[in-house]
């Protein structure tokens, strides 16, 4: 149960951990077993694909299940662009295109950007691809913007085929959170424990200063994974009412990233067996790395530009 996963874990994350509110917990139960009633529905083991097929994933995974880690290896290893809806605004906002001034506006008023918006800026994106490999991050987190996601998909006949949702127990993202930090500009994520930086406190590519996200903490632990569950199971049951020959639901299970790559690695090269791997090392694998020479020029001479 999740009470005593919490309290077995507060042990080992101090008093903090000791001090969260009992009255969440139920509310979280229920979500969660509302999330693995999902999970169930359609969620079948993968068969050999078609040769050609293009793939298009979304990645399901709690808040430091790993989605960033295991992106980042399938990015290293095959020839797959990763985009993320932050890196997307960002560079809409940059290249002062109609819908990036429309967000930087809301931005600017800290309102969040509407789910119409966001579907505009990331469809104008994945329309541009083709047939190009893709991993989507960040988007959609929840029913609405999948619904709309999949319509537009399916209306440019580029449908979804690869969404992966990573199961990892509860008591092991707690034990980790408090040694995560991130690469706030590019949303690099580093934990000290299993996915240290080269050099401590710095981020690898940039040289930049990693910085603690101040949820990273066992009092909110409860709250989001609650948030996580009430968002992510009407999204994992809607795409498990859409399944089909061309789109696969896969859950894979396991604590740490290095026993969930293997498991990951065999359901791509399973079901996208002609997807090309990298030949050479690239220093550019996502949006991220692109824009951020650009994002540091426009700072120089437009300080106003807002930090997203």
């Amino acid at each position: 149960m999740l009470i005593s996963t919490l309290q077995r874990s507060s042990k080992h994350c101090g008093p903090a951990a000791s001090r969260l509110s009992r009255g969440s917990i139920p509310s979280t139960i229920a979500s969660r077993s509302l999330f693995l009633n999902a999970t169930r529905l359609k969620d079948e083991s993968v068969k050999p694909g078609r040769d050609g097929r293009v793939l298009r994933m979304i990645m399901f995974g709690k808040p430091g299940a790993g989605k960033g880690t295991l992106s980042s290896r399938l990015v290293r290893k095959y020839d797959i662009m990763s985009l993320s809806t932050g890196d997307i605004l960002r560079q809409n906002i940059l290249e002062r295109t109609d819908v990036g001034v429309m967000a930087e506006e809301l931005v600017k008023r800290g309102e969040l950007v509407s789910d119409d918006i966001m579907l505009k800026i990331l469809t104008n994106k994945l329309d541009s691809l083709h047939n190009q490999p893709w991993i989507l991050d960040g988007f959609p987190r929840t029913l609405g913007q999948g619904k709309m996601l999949n319509e537009h998909l399916k209306n440019k006949s580029t449908p979804l085929t690869s969404i992966i949702n990573l199961d990892v127990p509860d008591e092991v993202i707690l034990s980790r959170i408090s040694d995560r930090y991130v690469h706030l500009p590019s949303g690099r994520v580093y934990n000290m424990s299993y996915n240290k930086p080269k050099v401590p406190g710095f981020d690898d590519i940039t040289g930049e200063p990693l910085t603690k996200r101040p949820d990273d903490n066992p009092e909110t632990f409860a709250l989001r994974l609650n948030k996580f569950y009430e968002a992510t199971s009407p999204l994992l049951e809607y795409y498990a009412s859409k399944h089909s020959a061309s789109t696969k639901l896969v859950t894979l299970k396991g604590s740490t990233s290095d026993e969930i790559w293997p498991q990951l690695d065999a359901v791509i090269r399973q079901m996208f067996p002609s997807l090309p791997e990298r030949t050479e090392p690239k220093k550019r694998h996502s949006l991220a790395d692109a824009i951020l020479s650009g994002e540091e020029r426009q700072k120089r001479t437009d300080p106003t530009l807002p930090v997203l």
